[in-house]
């Protein structure tokens, strides 16, 4: 194990996965975070078929910070039920993994 992780989470627009993430980088839950372009999600939510548009993003962080992070990324979130799953990395480039646990 490299002894970071990958953090999937998905917003309700670019504005605040930007304030977001900048907060948890700030506060160094995460020593990065990638802003994907806006994606079209179809989920069913309360017994009914939704559809939105949602921007997702990838955090980078130690592993024994992952807790803290889904927390915060949660109590921060404007969603009721955010989505956020910690993806555990296997292997990393060792230089990389260096720096995610220097600054996450």
């Amino acid at each position: 194990m490299s002894g970071i992780v990958s953090v999937y989470a998905v917003f309700a627009n670019a504005e605040e996965a930007a304030r977001i993430a900048r907060i948890v980088v700030e506060e160094r839950l995460a020593a990065c975070a990638n802003i994907l372009g806006p994606c079209r999600s179809i989920y069913r939510w309360r017994g009914a078929v939704e559809e939105a548009h949602e921007v997702p993003a990838i955090l980078k962080a130690r592993a024994d910070k992952a807790g803290q992070l889904v927390a915060r990324i949660a109590a921060l979130h404007s969603y009721e039920v955010p989505a956020i799953a910690v993806w555990p990395i296997e292997q990393a480039l060792a230089a990389y993994a260096d720096w995610v646990g220097s600054e996450g």
